[in-house]
């Protein structure tokens, strides 16, 4: 048997919410990008899922069909010698004039499948419908996209209409091409219960199989769901269609996804109310299991080897991903791999495993229904002027060459194996695993940055050590020594240095931690082979730009802390080129009561005028978001200078009056004035507003402010119930 090939996918949706589409090909630039088959190419795949989708080559009559899309990335494609698979719908409805309820949908996608094959004669494998189950649910059970249905005779008849499609496009197909091959995929998620609701879990786990089996042609009057098919209102005729015409995949492409696993229960009380629902025999809450069930997750090995025994089949990973911190990315794709080698090892044949959503995704935390500006990235990260390669990236060339992975932090649990991933009351004993794996460590452990990256590692299953001056003096070359000879981190995170900006002018510590310790850092952290990340200002700058500073912008600092760091970013990336240095601005966060932010709230609240200069103009940054943007980097292995801020240039009173409005005080309570009143000893630059060339990494600034103003209240509302 050989070995277990990597594929590669780009998510392609073309979802319809009433009348409005969202395609995601356009939202990540897959759609006009032509050397992103390059980019995929160099993973070292074997083969990619291709999306030459009906609604977007021919979107009117076939007669008017544009091929030109297809025919430039299919010969790319053929270049590097990756396989398509070609995909014809994905989660759609097709083009306007059809839906999935329209008894010409099957012929339709019947015809533009022979299309295809006519124009493409040498392509083998495909995937007509991808998951038509699941887009059946979504679709004509919740309601959720369009033809918006909710009831059970349409889920199924857009479940039959489907699958019609598949056997139909398939069989058109191999009119041209005898030898094409159907890739079938489906989410095969597993749904467990309380003893009281397992006849319901029982029906759900049997349901999930139903698109293979009617193509398989096992549904006849002995199916487990014959009765109930009957009983829905389903034609027998048109079961019994599908056992005189059957259509077995030549690979089953299982789909898996940590939140398609689910757990009903019964005790509603348990659950908000936004996850009841109910059968008309028993009302119960819908949750994913990994955050109630106390021995955690099936995982994609179950999956597969269900499968297995199910239709002893060729199976294959058709989609991995996670939409989540980039740690916990690379954990899912990892675990993944072991998994289908394990269950191949076991003598099933799992051909590849597909890292999916190469160039992220776009809503996904609403399924398609909100169109709020969501991205998940991927291999690539496209929120930057070209794709940015990930961690991800790096595991999976690992993968697909057969070399052992090497990043750290596939030393530890995912979020889905430790104890924090439980939200509601454990069903059964829990087990948990703890963090593990060489640690970050992290400098300046009582400063407000620092401590908001260990909070943030906490989270995030990332093993740290948090050091104060007593434990670890930056400044101090044989206290440097000493600590990464104790720790044995795999990068430092310096968080520390000199903060009084007006201080600075006279006193010699700003230069002593400021310039003299990050130099240190990176001198050892060059000889020992550890990743560096320190943390730079926006006061490098001298204001006359006039507009945001990008990162190439010549640096021209005004004072004497904004001379020390530019001076530290010299210094370290001289000795460690590969060092990460981020230039940020005017932190306020939910967990430091000296911010400007929270003294602003407590001013107004105390009826207090608050005076903060109208003609200084700086970006704001929200530290929670910061130290999540800066792990994430860390993770991909970037270097050189990044600014992260939140997105939104604007006066510190400016700011002061979003904090107001925020926390519903008096923004009229700000009073504006010239920075030349406040007495400020240090010069300040007019505009020191970041932004960045290389990467937009950073959620907008008005977001940042009303998530800081939750975070303060709902920590009040504790402190109250508390006393």
């Amino acid at each position: 048997m050989d070995n277990l090939e990597l594929w590669v996918g780009v998510e392609p949706t073309v979802s319809r919410v009433g009348d409005e589409t969202l395609d995601q090909l356009v939202l990540s630039g897959f759609d006009h990008r032509l050397d992103d088959i390059d980019r995929l190419a160099s993973t070292g795949a074997k083969a990619v899922r291709f999306p030459l989708l009906w609604e977007r080559t021919a979107p009117g009559t076939l007669a008017d069909a544009d091929w030109r899309w297809g025919d430039e990335r299919l010969a790319r494609l053929a270049g590097h010698g990756l396989e398509p698979i070609v995909g014809l719908v994905h989660h759609g409805s097709g083009p306007f004039h059809t839906h999935l309820l329209d008894p010409a949908f099957p012929e339709g996608v019947a015809a533009y499948a022979r299309a295809v094959a006519e124009r493409y004669p040498h392509l083998g494998l495909y995937t007509p419908v991808n998951e038509p189950l699941t887009t059946a649910r979504f679709s004509a059970l919740y309601g959720h996209w369009y033809p918006h249905a909710r009831d059970e005779a349409s889920f199924w008849r857009a479940l039959l209409l489907q699958l019609r499609a598949t056997v139909r496009a398939m069989a058109e197909i191999r009119k041209v091409n005898p030898q094409a091959r159907l890739v079938q995929t489906e989410d095969l998620g597993h749904t467990s219960s309380t003893p009281a609701l397992r006849y319901q879990a029982d029906f759900e786990n049997e349901r999930r199989w139903l698109s293979l089996d009617l193509l398989t042609g096992r549904v006849d009057e002995s199916h487990p769901l014959w009765g109930y098919l009957r009983w829905a209102g389903v034609d027998e005729r048109d079961l019994r269609w599908f056992a005189e015409h059957p259509c077995p995949p030549d690979i089953v492409g299982l789909n898996v996804y940590v939140t398609s696993e689910r757990f009903l229960d019964e005790r509603l009380h348990r659950y908000p109310p936004h996850t009841h629902g109910g059968n008309g025999r028993h009302r119960y809450a819908d949750v994913e299991a990994v955050r109630v069930r106390g021995e955690g997750l099936g995982g994609p090995g179950e999956r597969l080897r269900e499968a297995h025994v199910r239709y002893g089949l060729p199976l294959a990973i058709t989609e991995v991903h996670l939409g989540c911190t980039r740690e916990e990315q690379l954990r899912w794709l990892h675990e993944t791999w072991r998994a289908a080698q394990a269950v191949r090892g076991e003598g099933a044949d799992v051909r590849a495993v597909t890292a999916w959503a190469a160039l992220g995704a776009f809503e996904w935390n609403s399924l398609l229904t909100r169109r709020g500006g969501h991205y998940e990235s991927g291999l690539w990260d496209v929120q930057a002027p070209e794709p940015r390669p990930t961690a991800l990236l790096s595991l999976a060339r690992d993968l697909a060459t057969g070399q052992p992975p090497a990043h750290p932090v596939l030393a530890g649990p995912g979020w889905w194996r430790r104890g924090e991933r439980l939200v509601f009351p454990p069903h059964g004993p829990v087990q948990a695993e703890a963090p593990a794996g060489a640690p970050l460590l992290i400098t300046g452990g009582a400063g407000t940055l620092g401590r908001a990256l260990a909070r943030a590692c906490e989270g995030r299953g990332l093993p740290y050590r948090l050091l104060s001056r007593r434990d670890l003096d930056i400044a101090d070359a044989g206290s440097v020594e000493r600590a990464l000879e104790e720790h044995r981190p795999w990068a430092v995170v310096n968080a520390a240095g000199y903060v009084r900006v007006d201080d600075a002018e006279g006193d010699p510590r700003n230069a002593r931690e400021n310039a003299l310790g990050p130099r240190l850092l990176a001198r050892a952290c060059a000889g020992g082979g550890v990743r560096l990340l320190t943390f730079s200002s926006d006061l490098v700058f001298d204001g006359r730009k006039g507009a945001p500073y990008v990162e190439s912008d010549t640096p021209g600092p005004l004072n004497a802390y904004g001379r020390s760091k530019l001076a530290a970013e010299q210094a370290v990336l001289s000795l460690l080129p590969e060092a990460l240095v981020v230039r940020t601005s005017a932190f306020f966060g939910p967990w430091d009561e000296h911010n400007f932010a929270a003294h602003v709230r407590r001013e107004l609240r105390a009826g207090r005028a608050v005076r903060a200069a109208g003609d200084q103009v700086v970006s704001p940054t929200f530290v929670p978001d910061l130290s999540h943007a800066v792990l994430d980097l860390l993770l991909d292995g970037e270097g050189g200078v990044w600014h992260l801020a939140n997105p939104g240039a604007v006066s510190w009173a400016d700011f002061a009056r979003m904090v107001a409005r925020a926390s519903g005080l008096d923004p009229d309570g700000v009073e504006e004035v010239p920075t030349a009143r406040l007495g400020l000893p240090a010069a300040r630059p007019a505009h020191s507003a970041l932004a960045s060339e290389r990467g937009w990494l950073m959620p907008d600034l008005a977001g940042a402010v009303e998530r800081w103003s939750a975070h303060v209240e709902s920590a009040e509302r504790e402190m109250l119930a508390a006393d």
